[in-house]
Parts: structure tokens; sequence; C-alpha cells
């Protein structure tokens, strides 16, 4: 007996077999609409660009239907007309609204016992129609472009027929306006805004009156010419209001920023966006942005499937702070980019100091393990001899190669921002930027590379003469090679820990310069009534130059020097085999271990491996901490590098037509 196969039912031809009628009136019926509406574009698994086919198809099909969108209309209008809107208007994706503290206690409570949810409110609606917790995201697959054609094919506007949504829209914008206003007030903001009389000139104040202006008018049915003028008005100092939130970012490269800086600023542009769409719901003679709406749209389910997740609170309001601490390592990163062969061979001749230094680092850090002490404070001394070290590299302006993935990550991600200018980033220009990274990186290594081999060779040698004996010799000596054996050790493991470092340590860096621009710490000290007394203005005027240009880089020089030398200290402390792998410094061992042992006693074969585990090395602590760093730097500007998948092709074809350039800078041909 043959078993027939059940035949699939298209989904949009059972979607038209359902014939239910829609009415303004039937808040339910048009709901249910909704969501069956929804599920023909919802993907039913995880493959890649299932929504958008499906988003495609269900276009289609509302053209091919003009009754199907008229339909649809109606059954969002009856949300809309029987909802109340005012939390999905004045709350809904305005994440920060109850401060740092008090909305990371609501969403811990909320995610052991959920808010009663209002079935009256609007966001009921939505979370009907979004009801899985990752439905957001085939939403912001679907992208921003294809919801504005969208809501353009359905057409909505209020044009004055639903006075019920425009009267809650009004006591929105009030509510928005009052919020802005009082934020506009914080100390914060009004210390470091552009505006002389706070009094007189303050625009976030502004706004409050004339919203109430129009409240009134608006009641006692004032005149179509001066309500048109007022909301023109209003929409000025909107943008006056959002001026000066740009013009506090703006200065906060200089100044710096604090975590509550960056809260009020992030509330405020939230609730200003938030008030430009409401504007215009109230504006019934004004054709509603369906671009805002969209994004409105977007960030409202996003907001409802996250709305206690603890760590997309932090995400979204952290971001803003975790951009100034990258700003600070972008203008940093700039240094080490190489354009010209001039530049090039600047780097290189930098690096070599910067390799010089570390031989002596290394040096010494052999002796200090000859002295007796306890395991503590042999990770201690061992910490400030690095320190010393990469203080003194900084303070001579030469360079440490794994020092630079920190910085130039923040910088290359800054070709990415669109926050800087236009709103579609250069991916030629970016692909270009990658290959002067590139080679300013090969040049540092090189740079360190041929000093730290030969020169530590020599002050091992130079020891020897002077005292009679090898710095290190037999089976200690075997061990400095045996630990950068790159499969005899865990040299390669070590090396990534080295590389977590290297990323913190420029996290610090920046996150010290930026709390003292922020603190006005130098201006601050030249004020000191007790250093004033002892101290001349001078050299307290001079110290305070000192600390605002370097104490971000001396943090982070005496923070990686901590991390590196406590490291054993501390895998030893645990019991756990923890330690890391510097290249500079895992070189400078290894020509210390090759003199101990003899050129005689090793062979070629095995020195050259040793030589390629420390090329390793140096590789794994650039990959690690750039990667690292360029993630923080691309996630704090709200970058979102699935949005460019063309550039990898973009880098491969400008890398197949100039490879050259990855690993020394073209010659610029002179003009005759």
């Amino acid at each position: 007996m043959k078993i027939r196969k059940k035949k699939k039912v298209d989904p949009f031809t059972q979607f038209l077999e359902n014939k239910t009628s829609v009415s303004l009136k039937d808040r339910e019926t048009a709901l249910d609409y909704l969501v069956a509406f929804m599920r023909l574009i919802r993907p039913k698994t995880d493959k890649p660009g299932e929504a958008v086919q499906n988003f495609g198809k269900t276009v289609f099909f509302l053209q091919e239907n003009p009754a199907v969108v008229s339909e649809l209309r109606i059954a969002i209008l009856a949300q809309l007309i029987n909802s109340n809107l005012l939390p999905l208007l004045t709350e809904s994706g305005i994440t920060v609204s109850r401060g740092a503290g008090r909305e990371l206690y609501a969403r811990f409570k909320h995610k052991l016992l959920p808010a009663l949810q209002d079935p009256n409110d609007f966001l009921y609606a939505m979370d009907r129609m979004f009801y899985r917790k990752n439905d957001y995201e085939w939403v912001e697959q679907i992208g921003h472009n294809l919801w504005v054609q969208f809501f353009e094919m359905i057409g909505l506007s209020f044009h004055g027929r639903e006075p019920v949504i425009t009267r809650q829209a009004l006591v929105a914008l009030q509510v928005l306006s009052a919020g802005v206003a009082q934020l506009g007030w914080e100390n914060a903001i009004v210390k470091n805004a552009p505006f002389k009389e706070a009094q007189d000139d303050n625009p976030f104040a502004v706004q409050q009156y004339l919203v109430y202006e129009l409240k009134e008018l608006l009641q006692n049915n004032g005149s179509h010419e001066a309500v048109r003028t007022l909301l023109q008005r209003i929409r000025q100092v909107f943008e006056e209001d959002l001026q000066v939130v740009q013009y506090i970012r703006d200065q906060t490269a200089e100044r710096g920023a604090s975590l509550s800086q960056t809260f009020i600023l992030f509330q405020l542009e939230q609730k200003l966006d938030r008030m430009q769409l409401v504007l215009e719901i109230v504006d019934v003679d004004q054709q509603m942005d369906t671009s805002r709406l969209a994004s409105l749209f977007m960030k409202v389910i996003r907001y409802e499937n996250r709305k206690n997740s603890v760590w997309e609170f932090l995400s979204q309001t952290t971001g803003y702070l975790a951009y100034q601490i990258a700003e600070h390592k972008t203008k940093k990163g700039n240094k080490y980019i190489t354009s010209s062969p001039l530049e090039y061979w600047k780097m290189i001749g930098s690096a070599m100091w910067g390799g010089f230094i570390v031989c002596f680092v290394a040096i010494f850090k052999i002796l200090l393990g000859k002295v007796h002490m306890a395991p503590f404070w042999h990770g201690f001394v061992y910490s400030v001899n690095y320190s010393v070290g990469f203080v003194a590299i900084e303070e001579t302006k030469s360079t440490l190669a794994t020092k630079q993935p920190a910085f130039t990550a923040s910088a290359v991600a800054g070709t990415l921002d669109t926050r800087k200018g236009d709103n579609t980033p250069n991916l030629y220009n970016l692909a270009v930027t990658v290959s002067k990274v590139s080679r300013s990186q090969m040049a540092s290594f090189i740079g360190n590379l041929i000093i730290v081999f030969p020169v530590t060779f020599l002050l091992a040698w130079l020891y020897d003469i002077c005292f009679g004996k090898p710095m290190v010799g037999g089976e200690v000596a075997m061990k400095l090679l045996e630990a950068q054996h790159p499969w005899h050790s865990l040299s390669l493991l070590y090396a990534c820990n080295t590389g977590v470092f290297l990323f913190l340590s420029g996290i610090i860096a920046g996150y010290v310069q930026n709390k003292v621009n922020y603190g006005r710490i130098g201006r601050r000290l030249t004020a000191h009534p007790f250093l004033r007394q002892y101290v001349s203005k001078t050299r307290l005027q001079r110290i305070a130059h000192y600390l605002e240009g370097h104490a971000g880089s001396l943090a982070g020089n005496i923070s990686l020097g901590f991390f590196l030398g406590m490291a054993t200290t501390a895998g030893d402390l645990f019991g756990i085999g923890f330690d890391i792998r510097h290249i500079t410094i895992a070189a400078a061992n290894t020509s210390i271990g090759l003199y101990g042992v003899g050129w005689n006693n090793v062979s070629f074969s095995y020195m050259a491996i040793v030589v390629c585990g420390v090329l390793g090395i140096g590789f794994l602590n650039f990959l690690v901490s750039f990667s690292l760093a360029f993630i923080v730097a691309v996630r704090s500007r709200g970058i979102k590098l699935r949005d460019y998948p063309e550039f990898l092709g973009i880098l491969w074809k400008f890398f197949r037509s100039h490879p050259l350039d990855f690993f020394r800078p073209r010659r610029r041909l002179t003009p005759n």
C-alpha cells in the first residue's frame, strides 16, 4: 500500500484562506491577525538569510494583494487606538531611566520574577507578536532599510482621525520633555556646555517651556499658523539640544568623561530622538518619518526581548565610556602607523632603541632570579624591573612591538566609525590602513629583534669576561631554550596570556588618561593648598603638565610590568601552570640560554625551531592583543562587522595587487 506524502501547504495561501475580518474596534482579532502575519516572516531555522528571503516573499505577497495591506493597516491602527501608548513612547528602548544601580537591581529582580504586564498596554501586543527571546535577531537581520520600505508600503498616517493617539502622544511629549529638562540641569552638563548663562540660554530648559506652550495652544484650538510656527521653533531647540550633547562629547576627547556624565548624555540622546518621533504624531500635518519609525520598531523589539538582560544594559550604557577610552588609544595608535619610507625607517630605529632597553631588562631579571628571597618578593622585583624598562621605553620615545596592537586596533576601528563622517565608511581606505598597520608592526618586530638577539648575547659574553663564569649555564641555560620551544613547552599558550595582559594594560592606560582629563588633575595639583606652600609654582606646573600628558602611559606600563612579573608567582600560589611569554624577553632569554649552553652543544635544527617558537610567541602576542582591542573598539563605536561582509574580499584584492605594501612602504615618485 502506497503512503501518500502530505502536501506542503503554502503559508501565504493558508493566510488568505483564513479570511479574518479586521475592525478598528476589535483589538483582539486584529492582534491575532498581526501575530499570524508575523509568522510569514519569522524564520523557522537558524539558516543565515532565511529571514530576508521570507521578508522578500512577504513584500511580493503584499504587492499582489492590496486588500491584505489595507487589513494590515487597520490591524495596526486598532492596536494604537485601543492601547495605552505611554510606556511605548516614554520608556521602551530608553534603557537608562532609573540610574545605573536601580536599573541593574530591577533587571536582576525581574529575571527571578518577571513584571506583570497590562493587557491594555501596547507593549503587550508587541510581546504577543514577537514572543521569542531571539526575535530581535531576525528583525535586525532584515535591516533598517527594508523595514522602512515595509512601513512606507503600509502607509501609516494619523491626520487627525485618531485623536486618542495624538492626545497620548502629547502627554508622552510632556513626560519626555520634563526628563530632558531635569537632565539638562545636571552639573555634569551645565559645567561642560557651550552656553554662557545657563539660566537664560539652557536649551534643555527652553524646550520644556515650548512643549507646555504647545499643549496650551492645542487645547485652546489655536490657529493652524501659530501651531506650525511653534512646532518649527521646538524642532530648532531640539537641534540645539543635540548640538550641546555632541559638543560635550567632542570635548571629552580632551577633558575625559565620567560614568555619570556618560549615562546622562546617553539618556538625553535617547529622549530627544524619541521626542522628535512623538512630535511628528502630534503634528497632524507633518508626514511621518518612516526611517525614525522603523528605528523605534527595531529598538522596541530588541528592548522587549532583552529588557531583563544585565549584559545588554552594561553593553549599551558603558559603550560610550569605552569609546572615550578607545579614542585616547586611537590618538596614540596613529603614531604607530607608518605611511612613508622615512616613517618606516624611523619606526625601525625607534624599535631598535626599545630592543636595546629590553636587553638590560632581561639581564637584570636573570640576575634578580639569583637573589634568594620569598616567591612573592621575586615576583615583585621582577614586576618593578619590567615596569622600569617599559617606562624607560616610553620616556625615550622608543618602541616596543607588542605595545602597538592595543593602540593600532583602535585606530583601525576608527576608520569604520560613522560618527566622524559619512554614514558609509570607505572600505578600500580601511584595507590601506590594515596594510600600514601590518608593515608598521613588521618594522617594530624587526627593529626589536635585530638588537635583542645579538646585544643580549654580547652582554652575556661581557658578564662571562667580567666575572669569569657565564650568567647561566648547563641545565639552567638549556631550560631557557626549552621554555621557548613551541612544542616542548607551553610557550605558545603562555604567549596568549601575554596578549591578554597587553590588551588589559592598554585599557588601563586609556581609562587612567580619561580620568586624569575629566578630573582636571593637573589644575587641581597646581591649586593644592598644601603643595603650593612647599613646591615652587614652576615645578608644580611641570609636574601637573607631565601627569596630564603621561599619566595614562605610566599606569599602562606599570600595570603591564606587574602583570608579567607576577604571573609565574600567581601560578605557583594557586598551583597551576600559569606563565607568560613576551617576544622580546623570549628572544633575550634565547640568547642568554644559547651562550650558556654553547654553540657547539646544540644542533642547528633545534635552534631553528626555538627561533621559530620565538616568532610564534610574537605572532600570538600581536594576534590576541590586537583582536581583543579591536573587538572593544568596534563595539564601543556601535559598529557591526557583519554589516561589511565585502571587506575581506576588498582586502584580499588589495593584497593581491599590492602585496609588498603589507611589508614595506611604497616608494613615492616625485614629480619632475
